[in-house]
């Protein structure tokens, strides 16, 4: 993946095409691997999916899903949260032991500690079943744009010969923490850490607003797609990975408002 490679990705993927709409036929199409036990939705699933133009997999178990992502290279993971032999949080966290790719949880319940469990092992959105097909499309194609982020393209006007803007104008410093915008790539104390398109996105925001604070519906809208309002608590989740990666005071909490990066 040309761009998550850029993020010092360790995924196995290989670069989704565009999400704004189906597979065009000049691209390969987006390989999702689905593991759902319930034989019934795991095949409505399927067939829905692949009418948009995904190219589909399917596991009936934790294990067959796990085995099934480690032959072969997918785009993105829908994984449901209760499966038999190894559940979807433990697949997820497997998952994250090697790839970056995107993962959807899908939970029977939009409450409890299934959806807090699901983002704390790595997942970037998820879904309450039942799930209607518009909707989880929409999921999927936002959590493709941002596994297919690129830098902002150039300004209307400059030609390829034009003088580029210094490279330090790229290169965003807060302390110890470093951010290549255009090569996407992250330090601290000048190691590189790997980040999930989510958590890349996010980071994104904050530095493009230093010091300012950044409500959650606003952050739900800008780095999640919802355009009405989401549950802010993947904004939380993926916040606390946030810090475990780049240090526990980078972000801070300002209380009853949302969330600010420190200069």
């Amino acid at each position: 993946m040309p761009h998550l490679n850029r993020l010092n990705c360790l995924s196995r993927s290989d670069p989704p095409v565009s999400s704004s709409a189906p597979a065009p036929a000049s691209s390969r199409p987006v390989r999702v691997l689905l593991v759902e036990d319930d034989d019934l939705m795991r095949r409505s699933f399927t067939v829905a999916l692949e009418r948009y133009g995904y190219e589909m997999a399917a596991a009936a178990d934790g294990l067959a899903g796990l085995e099934l992502f480690r032959e072969e290279s997918f785009d993105l993971l829908i994984l449901d949260v209760m499966l038999p032999g190894l559940d979807g949080i433990g697949l997820c966290r497997r998952v994250r032991e090697t790839s970056l790719v995107p993962v959807l949880m899908m939970s029977a319940r939009g409450d409890g500690l299934d959806v807090v469990a699901g983002l704390e092992a790595g997942a970037d959105d998820y879904v309450v079943k039942p799930v209607e097909t518009g909707v989880l499309v929409a999921r999927i194609r936002s959590l493709l744009r941002r596994a297919s982020y690129a830098p902002p393209a150039p300004e209307p006007g400059r030609a390829s010969g034009d003088e580029l803007p210094p490279a330090e104008e790229e290169v965003l410093v807060f302390g110890d923490l470093t951010i290549d915008t255009g090569g996407l790539e992250v330090s601290v104390s000048g190691s590189p850490v790997a980040l999930t398109p989510t958590e890349l996105k996010l980071l994104l925001e904050f530095a493009a607003h230093p010091g300012i604070v950044l409500e959650r519906h606003t952050l739900l809208r800008n780095v999640w797609d919802y355009g009405w309002d989401g549950d802010s608590r993947v904004v939380d989740l993926c916040v606390q990975r946030l810090r475990r990666k780049l240090g526990r005071d980078r972000i801070q909490t300002v209380r009853g408002f949302g969330y600010k990066l420190r200069r």
